[in-house]
Order: structure tokens, then sequence, then C-alpha cells
């Protein structure tokens, strides 16, 4: 029997262990794999950031619900308690395989609490799924980085705010820049940049490698890397709306909470996929 996750508090889901025994992909062969989200705010100003920060919350709730490990690599927080971007990593069985389909421009509608008329705003926020890449994937010669440190922003203290433990890293082939700063000191955070930046050269090279396909063989490998609007999150209708499959769920609480798997079924059952 299916858990119901519809019911769950906060604490309820600071207590929950899953039931690892269970096969995570159709076919129960997905193997162990480990995917790097990044959630950025869009448009709406900060409408937009608790919108991001409710996707995180999704995400890693149903993350939690397949026993899957959640490692934060960066975030930046808005003023009134979202993300303007947050970037965390998540490792288990089937993964990638199921948060593929997530990538692209995921959209809301809902009056925000700042909203003294009772006015529906719209906002949106960017999803990225990324592949962690295996070491032996992708090369990346130390002649071609430029690294750099600073001092770290946001909380963590004097401790953090004094030491220059946050790091940048540009690409210079490719003029890629990623930044860690989630850290407390100056090597780990530079090892998380250096796995966002793995992660993002394998992206650049599969879009590569689709991009000299033909546009048949580019519609039937699907949608993953698509950087359209996906998703919308009408609150006032209670409706989540995939544009891609032309679907709708009407139990928008629930999914936002963590109950994401109608959603993923949906896609396992699309042949595009």
């Amino acid at each position: 029997m299916e858990q119901d996750f519809s019911k769950f508090t906060a604490e309820d889901w600071k207590n929950y262990r899953p039931d690892t025994d269970s096969p995570t992909s159709p076919d129960g062969s997905a193997g162990r794999q480990s995917a790097i989200v990044e959630i950025r705010a869009g448009q709406g100003g900060d409408e937009a950031g608790l919108f991001a920060r409710d996707l995180y919350r999704m995400y890693s709730r149903y993350g939690q619900t397949k026993g899957w490990r959640e490692r934060v690599l960066d975030s930046n927080n808005s003023t009134i308690g979202g993300y303007k971007e947050i970037v965390f990593e998540l490792s288990g069985e089937g993964v990638y395989d199921e948060l593929q389909n997530e990538g692209g421009v995921h959209r809301v509608q809902r009056i925000p609490k700042t909203e003294k008329q009772g006015r529906v705003h719209t906002s949106t926020a960017t999803v990225a799924v990324l592949l962690k890449p295996k070491k032996t994937e992708i090369n990346i010669s130390p002649a071609d980085l430029d690294i750099s440190t600073y001092k770290s922003s946001g909380p963590g203290g004097q401790y953090v705010n004094k030491t220059e433990s946050a790091v940048r890293i540009l690409h210079k082939p490719t003029g890629l820049v990623v930044t860690c700063q989630s850290e407390r000191n100056q090597l780990s955070n530079k090892e998380t940049a250096m796995t966002l930046l793995a992660a993002r050269l394998l992206q650049r090279q599969e879009e590569s490698d689709l991009s000299s396909l033909s546009a048949e063989r580019r519609d039937q490998i699907g949608w993953a890397k698509r950087s359209e609007k996906i998703r919308t999150y009408n609150y006032p209708q209670n409706r989540i709306t995939d544009h891609r499959i032309e679907k709708s769920w009407h139990n928008l609480e629930t999914i936002v909470n963590g109950d994401l798997e109608p959603i993923i079924k949906a896609f396992r059952r699309t042949p595009n996929n």
C-alpha cells in the first residue's frame, strides 16, 4: 500500500524513514545515481523566491520518500524567506531517471501573502536537473581554470564572513562560471564547485550532441533539455498542469508537499520519454 503523505506535518517529515527495498523504476533496474538540481527564482520578485523554496521542498520531500540522500551545495536566500537560488545533490536509486523531466520553467499562479487586494499574481522559477558525471566522463585540465576566492555572504556568522572560504571557478574555454560558499572551508567549497562545473560541462556536451541530430530524433529523445515553460501551478483552481503531456492533476497541495509520484508515473507512461 502506498504511503499517504497528504496529511504529513513538518514533524512527520522529520521522522519519516522510507522503505527502501522497493524498486524505483518500472522494471526495478535503475542503479544508484546522483543528480544535481538547480532552482532559481525567475519573474515575480519576492513571490518567485518563495515559489523556488516551495519547489525545493517538493523535491526534497519526494527524495525522502524514495530514501535518497540530499546535500545542499549552494544557496542564496531572498529577503522574506525564499530562495534566489538553491543548488543541491540527490543520490540514490534512479534519481536522475525520475527527475530528468523536471528541467524547465515552472509557473505559479496564486495570491501572495503580501498581496492586500486579493489579486492573483504569476511568478516563475527555473529548474535544471544535471546528471552528476563520473570522474572518467569529464576531463578538466587545471590549465583551463581560473580559480579565485572571496568572503562568503549571508548567514554563517563571523567565521564565515571574515575568511575567504568562498570559491569562484571560471572555465576559460567555455566561459562557464561556478561558485560555492556553502561549506566552512575553502577546500570543501572548491571540491563542490568542481562537481558543479563537471555536471554543467557534461550537460553542455550532451546538448551539443543533441543539436547535431535531426529534429525528428530530438523529438524522440524527449524534453529533458528544453527550457520552455513546462508546468503551471494554479492555486485558486487547485490544479497542476504539465504542458508537454497536456495532463492536469487536482491535488496541488499534496504534490507540492512531496507526493510527486503521480507526475513521475505519467512521464513513465509517455512514449517519447
